[in-house]
């Protein structure tokens, strides 16, 4: 009877591993999102271009102010910075 469960508790502890690491590629794909929609907004606001490394990103402009949204691997984030007037 103990290997019944031993198998059931080992399938168990396999099951929340899976959750854990699934879960942990899930934040860093967000923090990904997070950083090249950061990057990609100030580069706009200073008025350079950005090719992000992976994932794609949207740029508006509006009332002096710039927003970024990048999609990576599933994961969407939004970033909105002050847009520099040069002089």
């Amino acid at each position: 009877m103990n290997t019944i469960e031993a198998a059931l508790s080992l399938s168990a502890l396999v099951v929340v591993a899976g959750a854990i690491v699934a879960a942990l590629a899930t934040m860093g794909a967000y923090i990904s999102a997070v950083d090249i929609a950061g990057a990609a907004a100030r580069a706009h606001a200073i008025g350079l271009d950005y090719d992000p490394p992976v994932g794609r990103v949207t740029t508006q402009e509006r009332g002096g102010m710039v927003t970024v949204t990048a999609r990576v691997r599933g994961m969407e984030a939004t970033a909105v910075f002050p847009t520099e007037f040069g002089g």
